[in-house]
């Protein structure tokens, strides 16, 4: 049922697409005549892919993959935490502000927070193959399509509980495949391995054992089902001594994503994924945002029409920073 949503929706799509049309030249200011206006406004449809949005996206359920990045926080052994802290002013405003001095509720209006990032390796990220090829795409070389896609989840949880070290295998794709028919081309593939709930125990996140992707079924998902690219939950591709998975992605101008989140609320095929990142240019890592977007009958996620988002919710308390610098809402 839910593959056949998905067919329904890239339909809807690529009827939506063929309906748009060119603006007329010259442009005219002002209602036109009935007879000269689009035909969506005669019969009352949304044009273009309006009507998309509001048949499927309005109330399907969105789900958010992504760890909140803060500066207690699983990293690669080889960098650093970040570091949050208030902003400052960078130069005199006069009567207003001076050099040095925090901006605060009570005496300027607003605050803002200034970051001390030592790696853009950092959190749930997009890695583009510039972070391992000196010849390779940066983060600001990632082209607008990547931004929605179909959504493959293999499950491979069940197998890590028993051997946290498990790296899924080729046979994990086409196991998912006798069930759900052929990984979809222009795929992102995300693996589930559950490993994302140990995120809390910032000392065992990176430890080894755990669970990653073999280079075989890297190698099948490119080569063979010419996926996107790949996604996990932990900070790295495997453990093996060279990283051989994250070499061969990155030397041959793959993508993968990494520390993902909250896949066992995702439906393993019907879903799509909405992909953001930060675009820093000539980047090596891409702090990133993934939504997964099931079906309506979801039981996981919430919709548009449940959650419209504006206004959005008033904090409990006054927002304070903690120790670590981060604002939260604090009695």
């Amino acid at each position: 049922m839910a593959q056949k949503r998905l067919s329904a929706v890239i339909g809807l799509l690529a009827l939506a697409l063929s309906a748009c049309a060119p603006l007329p030249s010259p442009v005219v200011v002002g209602p036109a005549p009935a007879a000269e206006q689009p035909a969506a406004a005669q019969t009352g449809q949304a044009p273009g892919l309006w009507g998309v949005y509001e048949d499927f996206f309005v109330n399907a359920k969105y789900i958010d993959l992504t760890h909140a990045f803060e500066p207690v926080q699983p990293v690669w052994p080889g960098f650093g935490n970040a570091v949050f802290k208030p902003a400052v002013a960078g130069q005199a405003i006069e009567g207003y502000v001076e050099v040095g001095q925090e901006f605060t509720y009570a005496q300027h209006g607003f605050v803002a927070t200034a970051y001390e990032l030592p790696t853009d390796q950092y959190g749930t990220q997009l890695d583009p193959p510039a972070h391992w090829d000196e010849y390779g795409a940066t983060i600001s070389d990632i082209p607008a399509t990547y931004a929605i896609r179909p959504l493959v989840v293999i499950n491979i949880a069940d197998k890590v509980a028993q051997d946290e070290g498990y790296h899924m295998q080729v046979q994990d794709v086409l196991d998912w495949e006798a069930k759900y028919g052929r990984v979809p081309a222009g795929s992102v593939v995300m693996v589930r391995s559950d490993w994302y709930k140990r995120w809390g125990d910032v000392k065992r996140f990176n430890q080894k054992p755990f669970p990653g992707v073999s280079l075989d079924a890297l190698k099948f998902l490119h080569l063979e089902r010419n996926i996107l690219f790949h996604g996990h939950e932990p900070l790295d591709t495997d453990t093996t001594p060279t990283l051989e998975g994250e070499y061969w992605l990155m030397h041959n101008h793959f993508a993968q994503a990494e520390g993902v989140a909250n896949l066992d609320q995702v439906p393993e095929a019907g879903a799509l994924i909405i992909i953001g990142f930060a675009k820093p240019k000539g980047g090596t890592g891409g702090y990133a945002r993934y939504i997964a977007v099931a079906p309506p009958d979801w039981p996981y996620g919430a919709s548009i029409a449940e959650v419209p988002g504006a206004p959005l919710p008033k904090q409990l308390y006054p927002l304070r920073r903690d120790a670590n610098g981060v604002l939260r809402p604090t009695p």
